[in-house]
């Protein structure tokens, strides 16, 4: 990956609306979520939704398929895993020194930070 494309997802991640989108549809897994359900849950107007959509699509973090007359719209786990891999390639000079990521408390009790 370019340092341009990472920065500019990291970029459009840096943003707090676009973060809980992106991490809405993380949670959503492959199936994705339809522009209505997320602007429900997130309390997020058409306008502005489509806005921030259209942003992190723009930059690939994010797939889009139309069914009928909705529009779902899944993480790209591809691009996502590219960006981390980005960020951790040669970490302390190749030596496995990354933690082993502990489950978020959210997932154990089943609350949600979204």
């Amino acid at each position: 990956m370019k340092i341009t494309n990472a920065a500019e997802r990291l970029a459009a991640l840096g943003h707090e609306t676009r973060l809980a989108i992106f991490r809405l549809l993380v949670q959503a897994g492959p199936a994705g979520v339809s522009a209505g359900v997320i602007g429900e849950r997130l309390g997020i107007v058409p306008a502005t939704l489509s806005f921030h959509l259209a942003h992190l699509n723009r930059v690939g973090l994010l797939t889009s398929r139309q069914e009928s007359r909705f529009i779902f719209y899944a993480a790209d786990f591809t691009a996502m895993d590219g960006l981390i891999s980005f960020l951790t390639d040669n970490c302390c000079n190749g030596k496995a020194c990354l933690p082993v990521a502990a489950t978020p408390k959210h997932r154990r009790t089943g609350a949600s930070n979204v």
